[in-house]
């Protein structure tokens, strides 16, 4: 009983072990096809966001490739009109350059026609002067005969003759010299006075050359002249201007050549009368300090005056000159103004002759910069502003120039004549210096009349701001050798009869004239 039991039980667990290694198995199955599961799908999403990734990667790369191809056509695109523009700029060069070829061409083609030509007529003049040579002898040897006088004798006499009328001649020509001396001379002297004064700035003035200065009220005067006249003094020993305070209302007049001066003075004075300190100490301290500011002022004038004209690159001593000049005159003419004008002038003919335009205008603006100097120099003001403007390095040019615009020397350039004709140009014109346009118009109405009045003459023509008269005469009346005699009476009438600056040239011009008319 106790076997069957045992086998039972042996039976039993056997039966448990299959039943639990079954169970065991079929357990693994289950996990291994979960995880076989698990792994397809974790191969699904990783392939899903793999193809995801890619597909971001390539809309990247497209849209990369896209601009790089957008940048590509645009810079082709920029290059070809480029090319294009260039090729059309050398097309019109090649056709310009085609034109200017045919141009030469056809000079070359008239300069050879005209040598020929001129060789042609020297070959005629030269066939001529052998002709009028034998002539000449031919009549020489048949005067001899004639007159019973050798060739000698009569050559004597001839030179005799030819000396007494150059004698004559001659003392014309030193008559008219001293005559034209006496004429300008009065004018040239006081242009010298007139130069040495403003140099010199004197302390003994005249009314002419005043500033006027306005006060807020009748007190002020004697704030201004101060205890015992103590302000007074110390002003005009720190400004060297004299201040004069007379009846005139509500005004002091300050007096003065200078007129850089003189412009400091009324500036420090205005200053003193708006702070109302007025005492020795405060003056000097206000005068120093617009002195100092008003230095500054003639640079920036100097500096404006350059960049109007198109002047550059000049030392700072030339430039602080430059601006002075807009405190000095001549014949009432502000000399900046005058300056600027010649460099305009000087500018726009070498422009037009194609000489060097920026050089002209240099040349015009620097021109009368010794004007700027006072009277610690001696000497013309061309002497001075050459001296000057050789120290600072300015251009040989520009310091001919200056040198040479009143004739003191000979010009080197054709922009030194430049600057002569725009000088004597701005001087000149109508309103320069304090002529009124009526007294202008009535000095060429006078020209035109007196030249008019000779026998002869059919019309005249003031030109040239006056300095020129053309007179056109009848060619019936006048003939060659009488227009040279008319040129000369008219010149010494209006010598006579006129004042003006400078020269007047007269240009007598006889025509004539053969009409016929085809029926």
């Amino acid at each position: 009983m106790e076997i069957y039991w045992m086998i039972a039980v042996v039976v039993v667990g056997l039966l448990a072990f299959v039943l639990g290694w079954l169970a065991s198995n079929k357990l693994g199955q289950a996990k291994i096809a979960n995880a076989e599961v698990e792994a397809e799908k974790i191969i699904r999403d990783a392939e899903k966001t793999t193809e995801t990734l890619k597909k971001e990667k390539l809309l990247e790369v497209k849209d990369e490739w896209i601009k790089l191809k957008q940048n590509f056509e645009n810079e082709t695109k920029s290059r070809r009109n480029e090319l294009l523009n260039s090729e059309k700029q050398l097309a019109s060069r090649e056709i310009n350059m085609d034109r200017k070829v045919d141009l030469l061409n056809k000079k070359e083609k008239e300069l050879t026609q005209s040598e020929q030509r001129i060789k042609e007529k020297e070959i005629k003049i030269t066939r001529k002067e052998t002709e009028l040579d034998r002539v000449i002898k031919e009549q020489n040897e048949r005067l001899e005969k004639i007159s019973g006088m050798s060739k000698e004798d009569a050559k004597k006499i001839l030179m005799e003759n030819l000396i007494d009328k150059a004698k004559q001649e001659s003392a014309q020509q030193v008559k008219e010299i001293k005559d034209k001396a006496k004429i300008t001379a009065n004018k040239e002297a006081k242009e010298v006075i007139i130069q040495a004064i403003q140099r010199t700035a004197a302390d003994h003035s005249v009314e002419t050359t005043v500033s006027v200065v306005n006060l807020p009220n009748e007190e002020m005067k004697g704030r201004i002249i101060g205890r015992e006249g103590r302000n007074i003094r110390s002003f005009e020993t720190a400004t060297g201007i004299e201040v004069i305070v007379d009846d005139t209302p509500e005004a002091v007049i300050l007096s003065g050549f200078d007129p850089l001066r003189r412009e400091i003075a009324r500036i420090s004075l205005e200053r003193l009368i708006v702070d109302g300190r007025i005492h020795p100490s405060r003056i000097e301290e206000v005068v120093n300090k617009v002195s100092k500011e008003m230095e500054e002022k003639v640079m920036e004038i100097g500096e404006q005056a350059m960049m109007e004209t198109g002047v550059h690159n000049a030392r700072p001593e030339m430039v602080k000159l430059l601006g002075k000049l807009n405190y000095r005159t001549s014949y009432g003419q502000n000399v900046l103004q005058h300056s600027k004008e010649v460099a305009y002038l000087a500018g726009l003919m070498a422009a037009d002759l194609g000489l060097d335009a920026a050089l002209a205008k240099r040349s015009g603006l620097f021109h009368d910069i010794g004007k700027a100097i006072d009277k610690n120099t001696e000497g013309t003001h061309t002497e001075i502003g050459g001296d000057i403007a050789k120290r600072y390095k300015e251009h040989p040019i520009v310091v001919n120039s200056i040198m040479s615009h009143h004739e003191d020397i000979e010009p080197i350039s054709p922009i030194s004549v430049l600057v002569q004709a725009a000088d004597a140009i701005s001087g000149s014109r109508p309103g320069a210096r304090r002529e009124t346009l009526e007294g202008y118009v009535k000095r060429l109405e006078k020209l035109e009349k007196l030249a008019e009045s000779f026998s002869g003459v059919v019309k005249t023509y003031a030109i040239q701001a006056g300095r020129e008269v053309r007179v056109m005469v009848e060619h019936e009346q006048i003939d060659d050798a009488l227009s040279d005699q008319l040129a000369e009476d008219i010149a010494q009438k209006i010598q006579d009869e006129m004042e003006y600056p400078g020269q007047i040239k007269v240009t007598v011009i006889r025509e004539y004239r053969s009409i016929n008319f085809a029926k």
